[in-house]
């Protein structure tokens, strides 16, 4: 009994290691069978050894290599493609000097003070950035780097070649500013397509920073779209609403204003204008599409602006506001300018324009400067204004403005 207990177990552990062997042996005559029929390239074993190259190293149709484009390469193309085209605006101004230390202190040899008041000294400083659009020397900046009109202004290109600005084309409805030296052969920059641009891309943007630093690259992505902003003129004390400008977190300060804002192609995608004082990482850049209608527009009038315009300075009365105030939405008039078809139609200080032919002046709408651009000049309107509790509609004619 021990002995046939013995061989029936030899018997079943032979019997499954045969079983094995022929199935194995199965497989191997049908591999064999494949590799007759279908010829010696029909299988192709995979070379794992390419999962362990890096991706600049992996083949691609033989010799060819992937070029893999580093975000160093990328700026460092794009600002020596851009910056034969940025200039820096400076300005020149008539100051009073005098003695540099007080009179009363020690100074018997005048060493220190050795110049009495002297009038009529001129003094220049680097204030802002532009770009050359045209080779002939036209060159785009903000309206607000070039607003003091007493003043002359010059530019310096990036091969320090000094040029005199003979013209100032200022856009009465845009913070921009065309600027005309007397020169050839300049390097145009290339204009992108506003429209095309995604929040996260990426934002180059060159300038004179702080009005010192020429030709300073900063770097950031474009951080937002469609926004809506109020900038201020420092030397007129002024305001103005911009309306969908693009915000990004590329430094921008008073010294690159007006330079260019720029893709990874290195094509101005906007007009560098204005950072936000309550935040770090905040700049906006008027988008290029808005500048190149302008353009347009001052190439059709013969190499001016010319502007549709009421003639009020004014602050949006947004929906928040009109019902905190008990007031409808619209324009809050701030000032009337003299003689303009504002005044001649009776508007007044503290009104509130709430339609322009029967269409609402809303903030969400664009408000009250997006009313009266769809306008031409010329145009008769009707102005329904709110004053003291009071409906009244007014009737004008639309009047131009050539921003001189």
């Amino acid at each position: 009994m021990i002995f046939s207990a013995f061989f029936q177990k030899l018997f079943i552990s032979s019997y499954k290691h045969m079983k094995r062997i022929i199935i194995l042996g199965l497989l191997i005559i049908v591999f064999l069978a494949l590799i007759s029929a279908k010829g010696p390239n029909a299988i192709t074993i995979p070379n794992f050894s390419n999962l362990f190259k890096t991706s600049q190293e992996a083949p691609i149709g033989g010799s060819e290599k992937i070029k893999v484009v580093s975000e160093e390469s990328t700026i460092t193309n794009v600002v020596d493609k851009v910056s034969p085209s940025v200039v820096t605006v400076s300005i020149i101004q008539s100051r009073q000097l005098g003695r540099i230390f007080d009179q009363n202190l020690q100074d018997p040899f005048n060493f220190f003070s050795p110049s009495e008041p002297n009038s009529g000294r001129q003094t220049e400083q680097d204030i802002g950035t532009g770009f050359i659009i045209t080779a002939d020397g036209l060159i785009i900046t903000n309206k607000h780097v070039v607003s003091d009109s007493s003043s002359k202004y010059k530019v310096v290109t990036k091969d320090d070649k000094t040029y005199n600005v003979d013209k100032i084309y200022r856009d009465p409805t845009n913070d921009l500013a065309i600027l005309k030296i007397n020169a050839t052969g300049l390097t145009p920059i290339e204009l992108g397509d506003s429209s095309k641009i995604k929040v996260g891309q990426m934002a180059v943007a060159i300038g004179t920073a702080l009005g010192e630093f020429r030709n300073t690259v900063t770097v950031g992505v474009i951080s937002g779209l469609g926004r809506g902003i109020i900038a201020g003129s420092p030397l007129e004390g002024s305001v103005e609403r911009l309306d969908n400008v693009i915000q990004t977190d590329a430094a921008i300060n008073p010294g690159n204003s007006g330079g260019p804002l720029l893709n990874s192609a290195g094509q101005v995608v906007g007009i560098n204008t204005a950072v936000s004082q309550e935040g770090q990482n905040l700049g906006f850049a008027i988008p290029i599409n808005v500048i190149k209608d302008a353009l347009d527009q001052f190439n059709k009038a013969g190499g001016k602006f010319s502007r549709p315009y009421l003639g009020v300075s004014y602050r949006m009365v947004t929906r928040d506001l009109a019902l905190l105030n008990e007031v409808p939405e619209g324009a809050y008039v701030q000032s009337v300018i003299s003689g303009s078809p504002a005044e001649q139609a009776g508007i007044e200080n503290g009104d509130i324009i709430t339609k322009i032919d029967g269409k609402r002046v809303t903030d969400a709408d664009g408000g009250l400067a997006k009313a009266i651009a769809d306008k031409k000049v010329g145009d008769s309107v009707s102005v329904e204004i709110w004053r003291d509790g009071d409906t009244k509609t007014l009737n004008t004619a639309i009047g131009e403005n050539t921003g001189e």
